[in-house]
């Protein structure tokens, strides 16, 4: 990602609002556009705010995450999208929530991801197996 010099100003601008527009049609955040495009999220969102310009691999991955063609974001608009839009692969289907779930499970170590892997597992068990598993209170 580049920083943007003084000419360029209007087409970060322009990139920035484009960006912006397609991901909130996608029903997607800030943060999930940025993991898509292997950005931090702070870089993103200088994008989205026009103060950056992304390199050509950036702008390639940013118009996959989006679903969009590149010269939409670059203000070249065109009837037809490329064929390498159309072949790229589909939006996620899962919801928002287990996005973000899974994104914070990719942070964690393998002993974190073991006691999760055993809670979950704990949690999605019928509720007669589960009592047989927990531990028995004393009678008083």
């Amino acid at each position: 990602m580049a920083s943007v010099k003084k000419r360029n100003v209007s087409l970060a601008r322009h990139v920035g609002a484009a960006a912006r527009e397609a991901r909130a049609r996608a029903g997607l955040t800030q943060a999930e556009v940025a993991e898509r495009v292997e950005l931090a999220t702070e870089v993103y969102a200088r994008l989205e705010r026009g103060n950056m310009l992304p390199s050509v691999p950036s702008l390639l991955r940013l118009c996959r995450a989006l679903g969009v063609d590149a010269n939409s974001l670059l203000g070249l608009v065109t009837d037809t999208p490329p064929q390498w839009l159309v072949q790229a692969a589909p939006p996620s289907e899962e919801p928002p929530a287990l996005r973000r779930l899974l994104r914070s499970v990719r942070r964690l170590g393998a002993a974190q991801v073991n006691a999760l892997t055993r809670v979950a597992r704990f949690m999605g068990s019928a509720p007669a197996a589960r009592a047989s598993r927990e531990p028995k209170q004393a009678a008083r």
